[in-house]
């Protein structure tokens, strides 16, 4: 009984692990986007060469790379930091109980 307990604890700590990582990863994403689109949208307006060779598509592409690339690494440094700091407070528990 006791292990069933402790799995349904470390499986709602994963869960609420992933969240985090979910939460801070939208948020990065969101302002990833608003730092990319600025300049892109202002190079076209600008810049001949931006304006004859980056259509529609390579602008987005470009701000959606951005974005999906600052969602990932945001999220994995929040799950893995997150991760972390539960397996020290389980390795201290462990020390506390022996």
């Amino acid at each position: 009984m006791g292990s069933v307990t402790q799995f349904d604890q470390k499986l709602a700590l994963a869960k609420r692990c992933s969240h985090e990582g979910v939460v801070a990863g939208a948020k990065a994403a969101v302002v990833a986007s608003v730092a990319a689109a600025i300049p892109t949208l202002a190079s076209v307006r600008m810049l001949p060469w931006a304006r004859y060779n980056l259509n529609h598509t390579a602008q987005a592409l470009i701000i959606s790379t951005v974005a999906g690339a600052a969602y990932f690494i945001v999220a994995d440094k929040t799950v893995l930091a997150s991760a972390r700091k539960n397996s020290f407070k389980n390795t201290q528990l462990a020390n506390i109980k022996a």
